[in-house]
């Protein structure tokens, strides 16, 4: 099980680095026929709602290629676990990648709230902040607190870490295929100014 997804990895990477294949109508109609009976997704991904980050155009998939689940800040709630076990046991989905973004809006709110606590926000958008808020804190004590860009980037992937390894012990389901080597969670950083994206937390070694 470790080859398929290691092999559902290398092609999410993969994708990651090309350029965006272009499909034609008479394409598109014939993939959707295929998948009315059912799917297969290879890679669920747990991405920000963030408009600049259409998860389907920067992996270079295409339709029942991946199982999607958006949320400002790419936090994870109850529904979001219950979302990837849905893909997992259903699906029979082996890679789950955590992906958030340069310049994510809701890390920046977090940190914004942290810097200067107010009670203005909607409860709703204020329990997105205080999701983030566990893994960003501890560096508002550090020296990148003056450089705010620094700052920003260190808790843009400290917020990646942290769902990822929310999603590795935060469901019985989950963890039993990760103890089994049948369910791989990564997490990686979609570059706004470039377009790359960088996977940098939990990659199996390549050998």
């Amino acid at each position: 099980m470790h080859n398929r997804h290691s092999n559902a990895c290398a092609k999410v990477t993969d994708a990651s680095c090309q350029e965006h294949g272009v499909w034609t109508l008479s394409q598109i109609k014939t993939r959707r026929d295929e998948l009315i009976g059912g799917q297969a997704p290879f890679a669920a991904i747990l991405g920000c709602s963030d408009s600049r980050v259409p998860v389907e155009i920067v992996f270079d998939q295409h339709l029942g290629d991946l199982f999607v689940i958006r949320v400002a800040g790419n936090v994870v709630a109850s529904s979001q676990i219950g979302s990837v076990e849905f893909a997992a046991e259903l699906f029979g989905t082996r890679l789950v990648v955590v992906l958030g973004h340069s310049m994510c809006g809701a890390v920046l709110a977090t940190l914004e709230q942290l810097e200067r606590p107010t009670e203005s926000r909607s409860p709703n958008l204020r329990s997105i902040v205080d999701r983030i808020r566990p893994s960003v804190e501890t560096l508002m004590e550090t020296e990148l607190r003056q450089n705010p860009d620094a700052l920003l980037r260190h808790a843009v992937r400290a917020n990646i870490r942290a769902s990822a390894n929310h999603l590795r012990v935060g469901s019985q389901l989950l963890e039993h295929l990760i103890r089994k080597d049948e369910l791989l969670v990564v997490g990686a950083e979609y570059s706004l100014e470039t377009g790359a994206v960088e996977f940098f937390e939990g990659l199996p070694a390549r050998g």
